[in-house]
C-alpha cells in the first residue's frame, strides 16, 4: 500500500515562505501526475497545484504566482514552495496523485498569521 508522508508545515507570518515536501513509498511515483491539496476547517479539500510526469504544472488561481510545485522522481518526492503567504492559505496540506487515488497521508498544517 502506498504511503504518503507530508512535512514542512508550520506557523509563519503573512508574507513569509514555507517549503513543503511529500515522500511517496512507491516506485510508480514517476509515472503519475502529482498534486498538492489543502483543506481548511469547514471547507472541502481543494487542489492547489499539480505537476505531470513531464514537469508541466498547473495552479489554482488563488496561488498562481506565489506557489511553485516541483518533483524529484529519483527521491519519489514532490515539493511545494509557498511564497508571499496569506492568512487564507492556512490549512492542512496534502499530496496525492492528480486525481487523489492513493490513500491520503496525515497532511502538514500550515498556519499563516496576519
Amino acid at each position: 500500500q502506498v504511503q504518503l508522508v507530508e512535512s514542512g508545515g508550520g506557523l509563519v507570518q503573512a508574507g513569509g515562505s514555507l517549503r513543503l515536501s511529500c515522500a511517496a513509498s512507491t516506485s510508480s511515483f514517476s509515472i503519475n501526475a502529482m498534486g498538492w491539496y489543502r483543506q481548511a476547517p469547514g471547507k472541502q479539500r481543494e487542489l492547489v497545484a499539480s505537476i505531470n510526469r513531464g514537469g508541466s504544472t498547473n495552479y489554482a488561481d488563488a496561488v498562481k504566482g506565489r506557489f511553485t510545485i516541483s518533483r524529484d522522481n529519483a527521491k519519489n518526492t514532490v515539493y511545494l514552495q509557498m511564497n508571499s503567504l496569506k492568512p487564507e492559505d492556512s490549512a492542512v496540506y496534502y499530496c496525492n496523485t492528480r486525481f487523489g487515488v492513493w490513500p491520503w497521508g496525515q497532511g502538514t498544517q500550515v498556519t499563516v498569521s496576519s
